[in-house]
Protein backbone atom coordinates (compact mmCIF):
# COMPACT_ATOMS: atom_id res chain seq x y z
CA UNK A 1 0.00 0.00 0.00
CA UNK A 2 1.55 3.36 -1.00
CA UNK A 3 2.16 6.09 1.55
CA UNK A 4 -0.44 8.84 1.21
CA UNK A 5 1.29 11.53 3.21
CA UNK A 6 4.72 12.81 4.09
CA UNK A 7 6.18 11.35 7.27
CA UNK A 8 7.67 13.57 9.96
CA UNK A 9 11.25 12.78 8.96
CA UNK A 10 10.62 13.89 5.37
CA UNK A 11 8.74 16.99 6.50
CA UNK A 12 11.65 18.02 8.72
CA UNK A 13 14.12 17.42 5.88
CA UNK A 14 12.04 19.47 3.42
CA UNK A 15 11.58 22.30 5.93
CA UNK A 16 15.34 22.40 6.48
CA UNK A 17 15.59 22.98 2.73
CA UNK A 18 13.12 25.89 3.09
CA UNK A 19 10.07 24.12 1.68
CA UNK A 20 6.67 25.15 2.97
CA UNK A 21 4.48 22.09 3.56
CA UNK A 22 0.83 22.19 2.50
CA UNK A 23 -1.55 19.47 3.66
CA UNK A 24 -0.47 15.84 3.52
CA UNK A 25 1.54 15.73 0.30
CA UNK A 26 2.06 19.20 -1.22
CA UNK A 27 4.75 21.85 -0.93
CA UNK A 28 5.95 25.28 -2.03
CA UNK A 29 9.44 26.79 -2.16
CA UNK A 30 10.72 30.25 -3.00
CA UNK A 31 12.77 29.89 -6.18
CA UNK A 32 16.32 31.26 -6.23
CA UNK A 33 15.33 33.55 -9.11
CA UNK A 34 12.40 34.92 -7.10
CA UNK A 35 14.85 35.72 -4.31
CA UNK A 36 17.16 37.45 -6.78
CA UNK A 37 14.30 39.44 -8.27
CA UNK A 38 13.24 40.66 -4.83
CA UNK A 39 16.84 41.83 -4.29
CA UNK A 40 17.09 43.47 -7.75
CA UNK A 41 19.73 40.92 -8.75
CA UNK A 42 18.12 39.67 -11.95
CA UNK A 43 15.07 37.96 -13.40
CA UNK A 44 14.29 34.35 -14.31
CA UNK A 45 14.67 33.40 -17.96
CA UNK A 46 10.90 32.83 -18.05
CA UNK A 47 10.48 36.56 -17.53
CA UNK A 48 12.67 37.45 -20.50
CA UNK A 49 11.25 34.66 -22.67
CA UNK A 50 7.55 34.92 -21.76
CA UNK A 51 7.01 38.01 -19.59
CA UNK A 52 6.05 36.25 -16.35
CA UNK A 53 6.60 38.08 -13.05
CA UNK A 54 9.58 36.50 -11.32
CA UNK A 55 9.00 38.31 -8.02
CA UNK A 56 5.40 37.11 -7.89
CA UNK A 57 5.96 33.47 -8.83
CA UNK A 58 4.74 30.56 -6.72
CA UNK A 59 6.74 27.36 -7.30
CA UNK A 60 4.68 24.40 -6.10
CA UNK A 61 4.00 20.70 -6.23
CA UNK A 62 0.68 19.02 -5.38
CA UNK A 63 2.64 15.79 -4.76
CA UNK A 64 6.13 16.76 -3.71
CA UNK A 65 7.57 13.27 -3.16
CA UNK A 66 5.74 11.23 -5.80
CA UNK A 67 7.30 10.55 -9.21
CA UNK A 68 7.34 7.71 -11.76
CA UNK A 69 10.86 8.41 -13.07
CA UNK A 70 14.32 8.35 -11.52
CA UNK A 71 16.19 10.78 -13.79
CA UNK A 72 19.93 10.74 -13.24
CA UNK A 73 20.12 14.54 -13.63
CA UNK A 74 17.37 15.34 -11.13
CA UNK A 75 18.63 17.61 -8.34
CA UNK A 76 15.97 16.33 -5.96
CA UNK A 77 16.30 13.33 -3.60
CA UNK A 78 14.89 10.14 -5.13
CA UNK A 79 15.38 7.69 -2.28
CA UNK A 80 12.03 8.53 -0.69
CA UNK A 81 9.97 9.10 -3.83
CA UNK A 82 6.62 7.27 -3.90
CA UNK A 83 4.92 6.12 -7.09
CA UNK A 84 1.17 6.34 -6.53
CA UNK A 85 -1.54 8.46 -4.92
CA UNK A 86 -5.10 7.23 -4.30
CA UNK A 87 -7.78 9.63 -5.54
CA UNK A 88 -10.23 9.09 -2.69
CA UNK A 89 -7.62 9.88 -0.03
CA UNK A 90 -5.69 12.86 -1.39
CA UNK A 91 -6.19 16.45 -0.25
CA UNK A 92 -8.69 18.54 -2.19
CA UNK A 93 -7.38 21.16 -4.64
CA UNK A 94 -9.07 23.89 -2.60
CA UNK A 95 -7.29 22.86 0.61
CA UNK A 96 -3.94 22.44 -1.15
CA UNK A 97 -4.09 25.86 -2.81
CA UNK A 98 -5.19 27.61 0.39
CA UNK A 99 -2.35 25.97 2.33
CA UNK A 100 0.18 26.66 -0.44
CA UNK A 101 -0.68 30.37 -0.46
CA UNK A 102 -0.38 30.59 3.33
CA UNK A 103 2.97 28.79 3.28
CA UNK A 104 4.15 30.97 0.37
CA UNK A 105 3.34 34.17 2.25
CA UNK A 106 5.02 32.84 5.39
CA UNK A 107 8.23 32.10 3.47
CA UNK A 108 8.13 35.53 1.81
CA UNK A 109 7.57 37.36 5.09
CA UNK A 110 11.08 36.35 6.11
CA UNK A 111 12.47 38.71 3.47
CA UNK A 112 11.19 41.84 5.22
CA UNK A 113 14.38 42.29 7.21
CA UNK A 114 16.78 41.59 4.36
CA UNK A 115 18.96 44.44 3.04
CA UNK A 116 18.56 45.59 -0.57
CA UNK A 117 15.01 44.26 -0.88
CA UNK A 118 12.79 45.90 -3.48
CA UNK A 119 9.97 46.96 -1.17
CA UNK A 120 7.45 47.47 -3.98
CA UNK A 121 8.00 43.94 -5.28
CA UNK A 122 7.81 42.42 -1.80
CA UNK A 123 4.68 44.38 -0.92
CA UNK A 124 2.98 43.23 -4.12
CA UNK A 125 4.03 39.62 -3.46
CA UNK A 126 2.61 39.70 0.07
CA UNK A 127 -0.66 41.44 -0.82
CA UNK A 128 -1.61 39.73 -4.07
CA UNK A 129 -2.34 36.15 -4.98
CA UNK A 130 0.78 34.98 -6.86
CA UNK A 131 0.40 36.00 -10.50
CA UNK A 132 2.42 33.07 -11.84
CA UNK A 133 2.18 29.46 -10.70
CA UNK A 134 4.92 27.01 -11.65
CA UNK A 135 3.73 23.46 -11.00
CA UNK A 136 7.26 22.16 -11.23
CA UNK A 137 8.85 22.06 -7.79
CA UNK A 138 9.30 18.32 -7.28
CA UNK A 139 7.59 15.07 -8.19
CA UNK A 140 5.44 14.42 -11.28
CA UNK A 141 2.27 16.55 -11.03
CA UNK A 142 0.18 14.36 -13.34
CA UNK A 143 0.25 11.69 -10.61
CA UNK A 144 -1.99 13.94 -8.49
CA UNK A 145 -5.44 12.50 -9.31
CA UNK A 146 -7.27 15.83 -9.02
CA UNK A 147 -4.93 17.88 -11.19
CA UNK A 148 -7.71 19.14 -13.52
CA UNK A 149 -9.63 20.53 -10.56
CA UNK A 150 -6.40 21.97 -9.13
CA UNK A 151 -5.69 23.95 -12.31
CA UNK A 152 -9.32 25.07 -12.72
CA UNK A 153 -9.35 26.32 -9.12
CA UNK A 154 -6.27 28.44 -9.85
CA UNK A 155 -7.87 29.75 -13.04
CA UNK A 156 -10.97 30.83 -11.12
CA UNK A 157 -8.73 32.83 -8.80
CA UNK A 158 -7.63 34.89 -11.79
CA UNK A 159 -3.93 34.07 -11.80
CA UNK A 160 -2.13 35.39 -14.89
CA UNK A 161 -0.27 32.23 -15.84
CA UNK A 162 0.12 28.57 -14.89
CA UNK A 163 3.11 26.54 -16.13
CA UNK A 164 2.86 22.77 -15.77
CA UNK A 165 6.05 20.73 -16.17
CA UNK A 166 5.55 17.03 -16.90
CA UNK A 167 7.72 14.05 -17.77
CA UNK A 168 5.14 12.89 -20.33
CA UNK A 169 4.55 9.54 -18.64
CA UNK A 170 0.81 10.05 -18.27
CA UNK A 171 -0.65 10.88 -21.71
CA UNK A 172 -4.13 9.92 -20.48
CA UNK A 173 -3.94 12.65 -17.83
CA UNK A 174 -2.83 15.23 -20.41
CA UNK A 175 -5.80 14.28 -22.60
CA UNK A 176 -8.01 14.50 -19.51
CA UNK A 177 -6.83 18.06 -18.89
CA UNK A 178 -7.73 18.90 -22.50
CA UNK A 179 -11.13 17.22 -22.31
CA UNK A 180 -12.03 18.99 -19.05
CA UNK A 181 -10.81 22.38 -20.33
CA UNK A 182 -8.28 22.39 -17.51
CA UNK A 183 -5.05 22.83 -19.44
CA UNK A 184 -2.45 25.21 -17.99
CA UNK A 185 -1.34 28.38 -19.71
CA UNK A 186 1.80 26.57 -20.83
CA UNK A 187 2.55 22.85 -20.77
CA UNK A 188 6.16 21.66 -20.65
CA UNK A 189 7.14 18.15 -21.68
CA UNK A 190 10.66 17.08 -20.75
CA UNK A 191 12.67 15.37 -23.48
CA UNK A 192 16.07 14.06 -22.44
CA UNK A 193 16.36 10.74 -24.31
CA UNK A 194 16.09 9.93 -28.00
CA UNK A 195 15.08 6.24 -27.91
CA UNK A 196 14.00 3.52 -25.51
CA UNK A 197 17.54 2.45 -24.59
CA UNK A 198 18.68 5.99 -23.77
CA UNK A 199 15.45 6.61 -21.88
CA UNK A 200 16.17 3.65 -19.62
CA UNK A 201 19.67 4.99 -19.01
CA UNK A 202 18.78 8.65 -18.42
CA UNK A 203 15.17 8.81 -17.17
CA UNK A 204 14.75 5.35 -15.66
CA UNK A 205 10.95 5.32 -15.72
CA UNK A 206 9.07 2.68 -13.77
CA UNK A 207 6.63 1.68 -16.54
CA UNK A 208 7.45 -1.11 -18.97
CA UNK A 209 6.22 0.99 -21.90
CA UNK A 210 7.69 4.23 -20.55
CA UNK A 211 9.22 5.55 -23.78
CA UNK A 212 6.02 4.76 -25.70
CA UNK A 213 4.10 6.76 -23.10
CA UNK A 214 6.40 9.71 -23.74
CA UNK A 215 5.86 9.41 -27.50
CA UNK A 216 2.09 9.31 -26.97
CA UNK A 217 2.28 12.57 -25.04
CA UNK A 218 4.50 14.24 -27.65
CA UNK A 219 2.05 13.15 -30.36
CA UNK A 220 -0.87 15.12 -28.86
CA UNK A 221 0.99 18.39 -28.26
CA UNK A 222 -0.09 20.01 -31.51
CA UNK A 223 -3.76 19.34 -30.73
CA UNK A 224 -3.84 20.84 -27.24
CA UNK A 225 -5.66 24.11 -26.59
CA UNK A 226 -2.77 25.65 -24.69
CA UNK A 227 0.80 26.80 -25.26
CA UNK A 228 3.18 23.84 -25.47
CA UNK A 229 6.92 23.52 -24.92
CA UNK A 230 9.38 20.69 -25.33
CA UNK A 231 12.26 21.21 -22.93
CA UNK A 232 15.45 19.40 -23.92
CA UNK A 233 18.03 19.07 -21.15
CA UNK A 234 21.52 18.57 -22.59
CA UNK A 235 23.85 16.39 -20.52
CA UNK A 236 27.40 16.61 -21.81
CA UNK A 237 28.74 13.22 -22.82
CA UNK A 238 25.36 11.48 -22.56
CA UNK A 239 22.88 12.95 -25.05
CA UNK A 240 24.78 15.52 -27.09
CA UNK A 241 26.51 13.62 -29.91
CA UNK A 242 25.76 13.82 -33.65
CA UNK A 243 23.50 10.76 -33.68
CA UNK A 244 21.34 12.00 -30.82
CA UNK A 245 20.97 15.44 -32.40
CA UNK A 246 19.33 13.97 -35.50
CA UNK A 247 17.00 11.76 -33.44
CA UNK A 248 16.01 14.65 -31.17
CA UNK A 249 15.18 16.65 -34.30
CA UNK A 250 12.79 13.93 -35.47
CA UNK A 251 11.01 13.81 -32.11
CA UNK A 252 10.61 17.59 -31.89
CA UNK A 253 9.27 17.85 -35.44
CA UNK A 254 6.91 14.97 -34.64
CA UNK A 255 5.52 16.88 -31.65
CA UNK A 256 5.31 20.32 -33.27
CA UNK A 257 5.35 22.23 -29.97
CA UNK A 258 4.80 25.98 -29.92
CA UNK A 259 8.21 26.47 -28.33
CA UNK A 260 11.42 24.56 -27.78
CA UNK A 261 13.78 25.22 -24.89
CA UNK A 262 17.28 23.77 -25.06
CA UNK A 263 18.95 24.00 -21.68
CA UNK A 264 22.06 22.79 -19.93
CA UNK A 265 22.04 20.19 -17.20
CA UNK A 266 23.13 21.98 -14.04
CA UNK A 267 25.35 20.17 -11.56
CA UNK A 268 23.22 20.82 -8.49
CA UNK A 269 21.73 19.06 -5.48
CA UNK A 270 21.46 15.30 -5.43
CA UNK A 271 22.40 15.00 -9.11
CA UNK A 272 26.02 15.50 -7.99
CA UNK A 273 25.86 11.97 -6.56
CA UNK A 274 25.02 10.55 -10.00
CA UNK A 275 26.84 12.77 -12.48
CA UNK A 276 30.09 14.70 -12.65
CA UNK A 277 30.69 18.41 -13.03
CA UNK A 278 32.08 17.69 -16.51
CA UNK A 279 28.55 16.65 -17.54
CA UNK A 280 27.40 20.27 -17.20
CA UNK A 281 27.69 22.08 -20.57
CA UNK A 282 28.72 25.71 -20.85
CA UNK A 283 26.39 28.18 -22.55
CA UNK A 284 28.62 28.16 -25.62
CA UNK A 285 28.34 24.37 -25.77
CA UNK A 286 24.56 24.63 -25.57
CA UNK A 287 24.60 27.12 -28.44
CA UNK A 288 26.78 24.79 -30.50
CA UNK A 289 24.38 21.89 -29.82
CA UNK A 290 21.38 24.04 -30.75
CA UNK A 291 22.96 25.25 -33.99
CA UNK A 292 23.64 21.63 -34.99
CA UNK A 293 20.06 20.70 -34.12
CA UNK A 294 18.63 23.51 -36.28
CA UNK A 295 19.49 21.46 -39.38
CA UNK A 296 16.81 18.95 -38.36
CA UNK A 297 14.22 21.52 -37.20
CA UNK A 298 12.61 23.09 -40.29
CA UNK A 299 9.62 24.19 -38.18
CA UNK A 300 11.56 25.97 -35.44
CA UNK A 301 13.17 29.40 -35.49
CA UNK A 302 15.65 30.83 -32.98
CA UNK A 303 14.04 33.44 -30.71
CA UNK A 304 16.19 34.21 -27.70
CA UNK A 305 18.72 32.96 -25.17
CA UNK A 306 19.61 33.49 -21.53
CA UNK A 307 23.24 33.12 -20.54
CA UNK A 308 22.85 32.83 -16.71
CA UNK A 309 20.45 29.89 -17.14
CA UNK A 310 22.32 28.43 -20.14
CA UNK A 311 19.19 28.13 -22.23
CA UNK A 312 18.01 28.92 -25.77
CA UNK A 313 14.45 29.51 -26.96
CA UNK A 314 13.03 28.48 -30.33
CA UNK A 315 9.54 29.23 -31.63
CA UNK A 316 7.46 27.22 -34.08
CA UNK A 317 7.46 29.02 -37.41
CA UNK A 318 5.78 26.39 -39.63
CA UNK A 319 3.72 28.10 -42.33
CA UNK A 320 1.30 25.21 -42.87
CA UNK A 321 0.56 24.72 -39.17
CA UNK A 322 -3.14 24.47 -38.29
CA UNK A 323 -2.67 25.63 -34.70
CA UNK A 324 -2.20 29.38 -34.35
CA UNK A 325 1.31 30.30 -33.22
CA UNK A 326 1.03 32.28 -29.96
CA UNK A 327 2.76 35.50 -29.04
CA UNK A 328 5.66 34.48 -26.82
CA UNK A 329 4.84 37.13 -24.21
CA UNK A 330 2.04 36.15 -21.86
CA UNK A 331 2.32 39.53 -20.16
CA UNK A 332 3.10 42.20 -22.79
CA UNK A 333 6.24 44.25 -22.25
CA UNK A 334 4.19 47.41 -21.72
CA UNK A 335 2.61 45.79 -18.64
CA UNK A 336 5.83 44.61 -16.97
CA UNK A 337 6.11 45.86 -13.38
CA UNK A 338 9.19 46.92 -11.41
CA UNK A 339 11.67 45.96 -14.16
Amino acid sequence: MPNLELNQSLIKDLQNKHYGIAGKHSAVQICEWTKKSLRNQGECYKHWFYGIETFNCCQVSPNVMWCDQNCIFCWRPQENMQKKLIKEKVDSPKKIIEDLIKAHYKLLSGFKGYPNINKKKLEASLNEIPSHWAISLSGEPTLYPKLPEFIKTLQKKGVKSIFLVSNGQNPTKIKDLHRKKALPTQLYISLDAWNEHSYRKINKGIHRNAFKRLLSTIKVLNNLACRTVIRLTVIKGLNDNKKTIKEFGKLIEFGQPDFLEIKAYMWLGYSRKRLKQENMPSHDEIKKFARALEKYLPSMKYEDENIPSRILLYKNNAKNRKKKIPNRYIIPKKDWRFV
